[in-house]
């Protein structure tokens, strides 16, 4: 089997290493006990030396009661017990020791680091402590400042000592699996240093598959593959810059389509939704994440379906098909759809969804409208037609069927006049153009009036009209004149929709900071299916009956509008057969 070189260049080194390192650990193994003490005797005596250093610049006026707090810094500072000691022995200070412990203390003078202290100025001494019940090295230097003078003195546990001695022989022992890890890192870091850059080269290429493009640091590069790793850099941010165009405009395209008021749906080429703005949520009540679903599992419409299939079918866009949905809410859709089409093919397609409900709905009511307005019209027109001819013909001169004849002209041109006064009325009111001066007004009196100016029309009936006000009535914020014409309405339409001696109750009570108002008939009532048309231009429960009655179909939808324009709110309440109740709100005067 063949040996690839760098791993005989690593062998090679191991072996070295091992060789040098056993050599080195036998001379060390013999003398590793005195170097080591040689060497903690050097340091401790540097120690010792720096304490003399920091005593006799820390002694203050009062030394004698601030050296222990010195030897306390001092211990505190080079991790070693620290000893201040007068020329006469006494112990002044000891990191260890505090208080009376301190004063407990035999004199040192006959200590042999002292002694020889006293003699040379530094002493040292190998002995057993009782005070810390070991085995310690002691270094004693004398000092001397202005303001005191004795010893300094240092002590370091033997067993320090040996724990080093032995310290160092483990590592000594582990060296040799240590350099052979360390000779296999020198030969693969040596391999990696020559195929570095051709790794970063890889790499660089493997972030820019994820998008990162950072450049690569050819400081290092020389050569060939510094050419190459600029010509790399420059391809990098070139890419990066046309990367970020297309995420910008991808951004801003997503930005105007998530904005529009129209519903905007994305699919691919499979049919799976890309994207849904919120317009077209919001048509569907549309919650849950639909990206990478099929439409007909989100919107469950068979109509989108098709023409998602068939646009998807098709090169060319689909002319605009219009699609009723009836959940949540019935809605009228029209579709545009095209495919996307790329040199690659289509790659899917855009629907857009107009949202044709409200503009169906206006239609619907402008048609009726003018249904209704041409019938309205046409028949007092018709009648007037009808009558004038039948005067030109001859009749004039029939004195007693001409009066009856223009007597009918004139009853339907005023219908036709109440008509078109309803209409303009009904106009300005829903255009806003219709000028209203609310202020306080006080409610009864305008009841009375209006009661009053019916009160013939309600005797020819035999109808009763009562009032049910209470006596602390608040004021209300109205157009006196307005508010007039709305209970005109009200009670002219009880008046004409209840039978002979009958009756008709206006009452009033105040309700949740409002009056509320109810006009109560005891009539022949309305369906129940007919009560949400109710305030409709132009519709009747009974056609018939009140066009006899002669009413436009214009009188509640007034009413509606005039109440509405003072913030206030209209109902209806009816049964069949026993009558009927309107009740509208009017803010409180404050």
């Amino acid at each position: 089997m063949k040996i690839k070189t760098h791993y005989k260049i690593t062998l090679i080194f191991t072996l070295m290493t091992a060789i040098l390192l056993s050599t080195g650990y036998l001379y060390l193994n013999s003398n590793l006990k005195t170097h080591t003490r040689q060497n903690i005797r050097a340091e401790l005596k540097k120690k010792t030396a720096l304490a003399k250093y920091i005593l006799e610049k820390n002694t203050g006026q009062n030394p004698i009661s601030r050296l222990d707090e010195i030897a306390d810094d001092i211990g505190q500072n080079l991790q070693l017990r620290a000893t201040i000691i007068g020329v006469d022995g006494t112990v002044l200070g000891d990191s260890e020791l505090d208080g009376d412990a301190l004063h407990t203390l035999e004199n040192h003078i006959n200590r042999p680091e002292v002694q020889e202290a006293m003699r040379a100025g530094i002493g040292e001494s190998q002995r057993f402590s009782t005070t810390l019940n070991q085995n310690m090295l002691y270094m004693a230097m004398l000092f001397n400042s202005a303001e005191a003078e004795g010893m300094i003195r240092l002590a370091l546990p033997l067993a320090e000592m040996q724990k080093l001695s032995d310290r160092v022989k483990d590592i000594i022992g582990v060296s040799l699996f240590a350099v052979f890890l360390l000779s296999i890192l020198i030969n693969y870091g040596a391999s990696a240093w020559i195929s570095k850059p051709i790794q970063g080269m890889s790499k660089a290429a493997k972030r820019i598959a994820e998008g990162d493009f950072s450049k690569i640091n050819t400081l290092s590069l020389d050569g060939e593959i510094a050419d190459l790793g600029h010509a790399f850099n420059s391809m990098s941010q070139e890419l990066s810059a046309r990367i970020k165009d297309m995420g910008l405009s991808r951004s801003r395209l997503e930005a105007v389509l998530l904005s529009m008021f129209e519903g905007v749906l994305v699919v691919d080429a499979t049919g799976s939704i890309l994207l849904m703005n919120q317009a077209l949520r919001d048509f569907f009540h549309i919650t849950m994440d639909v990206s990478g679903k099929n439409a007909i599992e989100v919107i469950r419409n068979i109509d989108i379906q098709k023409i998602i299939d068939a646009v998807l079918q098709s090169d060319l866009g689909l002319d605009p098909t219009e699609i009723s949905i009836l959940s949540p809410e019935e809605k009228i859709l029209s579709v545009y759809a095209t495919p996307v089409i790329s040199p690659h093919g289509q790659e899917g397609a855009i629907l857009v969804f107009h949202d044709l409900s409200n503009v169906k709905r206006l239609e619907k009511i402008r048609q009726d409208f003018v249904a209704n307005v041409s019938h309205e019209l046409k028949t007092p027109i018709a009648s007037i037609q009808g009558y004038a001819e039948t005067l030109l013909d001859g009749a004039l001169e029939d004195q007693a069927n001409a009066k009856d004849f223009i007597g009918v002209i004139y009853h339907e041109s005023e219908r036709l006049a109440q008509l078109i006064d309803d209409l303009l009325s009904l106009s300005k009111i829903e255009s806003g153009k219709l000028n209203m001066s609310l202020k306080p007004t006080k409610l009864p009196p305008i009841i009375q009036k209006v009661i009053t100016s019916m009160d013939i029309q309600a005797e020819r009936k035999s109808i009763n009209i009562s009032m049910a006000l209470p006596e602390d009535l608040p004021l209300v914020m109205a157009d006196g004149t307005r508010i007039t014409q709305v209970l005109f309405n009200l009670i002219d339409n009880a008046l004409k929709y209840s039978p002979e001696n009958s009756r008709v109750l206006i009452s009033a009570v105040n309700k949740n900071g409002n009056l509320e108002v109810a006009v109560s008939d005891t009539g022949i009532g309305i369906p129940e299916e007919d009560l949400p048309r109710i305030f409709e231009r132009f519709y009747r429960v009974d056609k018939g009956r009140s066009r006899a009655l002669g009413g436009t179909g214009l009188g509640l939808s007034i009413v509606k509008h005039i109440v509405k324009a003072h913030n206030g709110e209209i109902s209806i309440q009816s049964t069949l057969g026993k009558g009927t109740t309107f009740i509208f709100t009017l803010p409180k005067a404050h």
